[in-house]
């Protein structure tokens, strides 16, 4: 048998390496992990946990707007203030995650890797072999093909900004841009919104998604649709954006046109793993065609949302594979997704749609109506429960202020698919949010 530097050498050390690469090193496999910038990849350092930080403060101002008469006066979001805190609670991630892997004696390798062949990856001019490989360098912003395409900015930019600009014209139809579309008109921005379709948030129940696009549109949001961007241009110290139609003077352009996979530049080709536009192609081990060069996270082409907790998954799932818990393809779960809005979308299982092509019955409720939503007087929320032929909740989508944690609530039961009297042996704390979900069931 060779002698290798490693049982597992990981490329990237995001979710989709970290919360199986741990685990894995303190059951005694030698693991090593390949990292070219912070530990920790775009999750912790530039996405989910920059991203809610910067929306706290927009979650309290909708409240307070709402009990207004019970609360006296009016808050203001001061972004720099807002944005200093973002740094504040994410400066020390790359050190907690780093510390993670160190104690179980994983080795931190800085730079950029490349594959050597199937079993060595070279970085900066160093050798570095393994038995199995774990591709994991996540997505990267998609930027627009279009004259000028360098003067816009990408989500890290916006994280990062010191100061608001006054006008923000944000490109795209995604999360990205509704989500920093609240943030920025919540603290103040003019904010407008160009998209390509007639569409937001496509994979979401449009009947909610419409809430959302009319709360922010009441709140002074501008929403461009149907159009094709043709060019940025800079006049001064502004930008034009323009676009089929028409043109937007603006102070800054966000680029939220969706992401991409990093296969470039890790020397794919010269080993003849097998990739598209999409990702690297996998099997149900999320195996390559190179039979010991695996894939974990955003990075895989794949049916499965490209989200934290699905790189999670895929992490633990390829631990437990390594260590010699399993040979079973693997068996993704009903993994929920949100949109950080104000108010959330949030959904599990079986949508909407598909619920009536199946035939399977749903469930509405309007969620003002509940009791627990009247204390912070909610006025936008409604919910969509669905159930198979058999009765078990199979489904859920929600519009609200706590539609994460509702859905989170019902997860167990979907997952399990529970029957009546296991539901009833699930009792949750009360007043909350769980509570009132279950009572909907």
């Amino acid at each position: 048998m060779a002698n290798y530097d490693y049982d597992v050498l990981y490329i990237g050390s995001g979710h989709g390496t970290f919360d199986g690469a741990i685990p894995l090193a303190a059951r005694g496999k030698k693991v090593g992990v390949i990292e070219s910038g912070l530990i920790g990849g775009t999750c912790p350092n530039r996405g989910c946990n920059a991203k809610i930080t910067l929306d706290a403060p927009v979650a309290l101002t909708r409240q307070t707007e709402r009990l207004q008469g019970i609360l006296n006066g009016s808050l203001a979001i001061n972004w720099t203030a807002n944005e200093k805190h973002k740094q504040e609670v994410i400066e020390g991630l790359p050190d907690m995650i780093g510390g993670l892997m160190k104690s179980v004696n994983i080795d931190i390798i800085k730079g950029h890797g490349t594959f050597q062949d199937a079993h060595t990856v070279m970085v900066d001019g160093e050798a570095k072999t393994a038995e199995n490989i774990v591709i994991s360098t996540g997505q990267h912003p998609h930027r627009l093909d279009i004259p000028g395409t360098e003067l816009a900015h990408d989500s890290a930019d916006f994280m990062n900004l010191t100061h608001l600009p006054a006008n923000i014209t944000i490109i795209g139809a995604g999360y990205i841009s509704l989500e920093f579309a609240t943030i920025a008109n919540a603290a103040g921005a003019k904010v407008t919104v160009i998209t390509h379709g007639d569409k937001v948030l496509r994979k979401f129940y449009q009947p909610y998604v419409k809430q959302i696009v009319a709360d922010l549109k009441s709140r002074g949001v501008d929403f461009v649709n149907n159009t094709e961007v043709a060019n940025f241009e800079q006049d001064d110290h502004n930008f034009i954006v323009n676009y089929k139609g028409g043109q937007i003077k603006t102070n800054w352009i966000l680029d939220a046109t969706g992401r991409m996979p990093n296969v470039d530049d890790i020397g794919l080709d010269k080993v003849g793993v097998d990739y598209s536009e999409k990702g690297i192609k996998v099997n149900d081990h999320l195996q390559t065609n190179v039979d010991n060069i695996y894939a974990s996270g955003d990075v895989i082409d794949k049916d499965q949302p490209k989200l934290t907790p699905t790189a999670i998954f895929e992490s633990t799932y390829l631990m437990h594979t390594f260590a010699g818990d399993t040979t079973d393809p693997i068996d993704y779960p009903a993994i929920p997704s949100v949109v950080f809005t104000s108010p959330r979308i949030a959904k599990v299982g079986v949508s909407v749609e598909d619920a009536k092509k199946e035939g399977f019955t749903t469930k509405e409720n309007h969620l003002p109506d509940d009791w627990y939503r009247q204390v912070t007087k909610e006025e936008i929320g409604d919910n969509t429960l669905v159930y198979d032929k058999q009765n078990h909740l199979v489904g859920a989508t929600e519009i609200s202020d706590q539609a994460e944690d509702a859905i989170n609530a019902l997860l167990p039961a979907i997952v399990f698919k529970f029957e009546p009297a296991q539901l009833e042996r699930l009792v949750t704390l009360f007043p909350t949010i769980a509570a009132d979900a279950w009572g909907q069931i």
